[in-house]
């Protein structure tokens, strides 16, 4: 029955999802975004938190904690996630959705690790 495997998959309650390091949520959105053909798309929060398989924090709604290049020297594991992945994100005014915008490939913030 496909739409209650969706339903499922969609309506987790919080209570029941593992503990995670926040670190380790955002590597799922940063996977999922490399996979992302499209130069500009848009997620719900209700997505982002099913990518990351965790709720967003408070925080998400601020249109600051999205911001990738708004304070640099603020490390936060959202925004890396997203310049790792190669894309800006912005919190759309609605305050429940993010828009990702491609980064030209020259503007891209390579890993720590020295891979580009």
């Amino acid at each position: 029955m496909p739409n209650e495997e969706r339903r499922s998959r969609m309506s987790r309650p919080t209570g029941l999802l593992p503990e995670r390091n926040s670190v380790n949520s955002y590597d799922a959105l940063r996977d999922y975004l490399k996979k992302q053909k499209l130069p500009e798309f848009v997620l719900s929060f209700e997505q982002i938190e099913e990518i990351i398989d965790a709720a967003l924090p408070r925080a998400a709604q601020r249109a600051s904690w999205w911001e990738t290049l708004r304070s640099p020297q603020e490390r936060m594991p959202q925004r890396e996630a997203c310049l790792e992945a190669g894309y800006i994100a912005t919190r759309l005014p609605d305050g429940r959705s993010v828009k990702f915008k491609k980064m030209p490939r020259d503007a891209r913030r390579p890993r720590e690790s020295g891979d580009p």
